[in-house]
């Protein structure tokens, strides 16, 4: 069975090829791809393979553009760390997801679950995926505010108020615009997730921005773009080589 992985986390791509292996000890792993962009390219140059393991959340945003911008023959098990509610749809229109951290046994159905639907060479019908990812994404419900304890009492902050986010020595903080610096419980990985992309970027693996705080943008050593954050930010605000491109068009839209 040819194998295509397309997971933007490098720890989870070599995690799931393992226990792929495991699973399937005859599957071939075609390529290990991180972006959107990475993932068109390939469906362009290559023939479609046997089954697709696709991430969600990707480094340069939902993997659900890709059905956008080039067909995909072949069917799909999405692995996420979405809500598994809002995801029960696509159990129907691809073979299947699987939250984070993906359990052996649960891949295990995933692929006993194709195996029965795909044996007997059923066309994937990705029209009818991309009208469900379509009716997900608009109803897609992103944050609204976070509760953030101060001293023995708490207070709510909208995401309206933040000005951009950032992790130092092993914690997480929100920056408001009011200049105040809030400590949350949680990681940015799990707090990406939930923001609207639309508002929301993340410059690199220690920062997320909102983007009424940037004030300027600079060129930067090794093809990276600095920016100067509103209010000022004492972690520098540098965009990742990887996601200058992404960025400017998050920018320009």
């Amino acid at each position: 069975m040819k194998i295509l992985i397309i997971e933007d986390e490098y720890h989870a791509q070599k995690y799931l090829g393992n226990l792929l292996k495991k699973v399937i000890p005859t599957a071939q792993i075609l390529e290990l791809l991180d972006s959107v962009e990475d993932a068109v390219d390939w469906f362009k140059h290559h023939p479609s393979p046997d089954l697709i393991f696709m991430d969600i959340q990707l480094a340069d945003g939902l993997s659900f553009s890709i059905f956008k911008k080039v067909e995909v023959d072949a069917p799909v098990i999405f692995t996420t760390a979405f809500d598994q509610y809002t995801l029960q749809a696509f159990k129907v229109n691809s073979v299947d997801y699987l939250l984070k951290p993906i359990d052996e046994i649960d891949l295990q159905k995933a692929v006993d679950k194709y195996q029965q639907i795909y044996g007997t060479n059923t066309t994937f019908n990705q029209a009818s995926l991309v009208k469900v990812i379509n009716s997900f994404q608009q109803k897609e419900n992103f944050r609204q505010r976070f509760l953030i304890k101060q001293g023995k009492d708490f207070i709510y902050l909208p995401v309206e108020e933040i000005a951009y986010l950032y992790s130092s020595d092993g914690m997480t903080f929100i920056m408001d615009i009011h200049k105040k610096r809030h400590l949350l419980d949680t990681t940015l990985d799990a707090i990406e997730r939930e923001l609207n992309p639309k508002n929301f970027y993340r410059i690199s693996r220690k920062q997320i921005i909102h983007i009424q705080s940037v004030s300027k943008i600079f060129a930067y050593f090794n093809h990276r773009l600095k920016l100067a954050l509103q209010p000022e930010s004492k972690v520098e605000a540098i965009v990742s080589r990887e996601r200058v491109k992404d960025f400017k068009a998050w920018l320009d839209r």
